[in-house]
């Protein structure tokens, strides 16, 4: 019975619901990075080098073999294109993910400079001023 209470307890955590939601956003946001890099960017810079499709770009080490019309054996090939657009989207997300992460440092480095900034000790009330010269008074004599 220890386990399971002991596996309730750290399932119920809240670092580990924290880690769950950002899994489900990171997923979320891969997938509108790599749509966004697929369909936004890509198109364009294939246009200026000549209407190429990156996500068609591969090398082909061995035809694919058809007799009479059906394919037999699928074609063996890299597809470099793939790659290629996946690079750009694993970059734009490290990208992102650099300036929020820079970000918080920041943030943070400006608290932790705060919090070491001592205050300055309040001005002596006049109570406190008068006491002190008498305390020194007393002592001349």
């Amino acid at each position: 019975m220890g386990v399971i209470n002991e596996f309730k307890e750290f399932a119920m955590k809240g670092n580990l619901v924290d880690m769950a939601v950002g899994f489900i956003m990171g997923g979320a946001f891969a997938t509108v990075v790599k749509s966004f890099v697929s369909d936004v960017i890509m198109p364009p810079i294939g246009l200026l080098l000549g209407g190429v499709d990156f996500s068609e770009i591969k090398y082909t080490w061995q035809p694919a073999v058809v007799e009479n019309g059906e394919v037999v054996k699928e074609a063996v090939s890299s597809n470099v294109g793939v790659f290629l657009n996946n690079t750009i989207s694993f970059l734009i997300v490290a990208a992102v993910v650099f300036f929020i992460i820079k970000g918080m440092n920041n943030m943070m480095k400006k608290k932790e400079e705060e919090a070491a900034e001592p205050e300055a000790p309040p001005a002596p009330t006049t109570e406190e001023v008068l006491l002190t010269e008498i305390r020194d008074l007393l002592k001349t004599r």
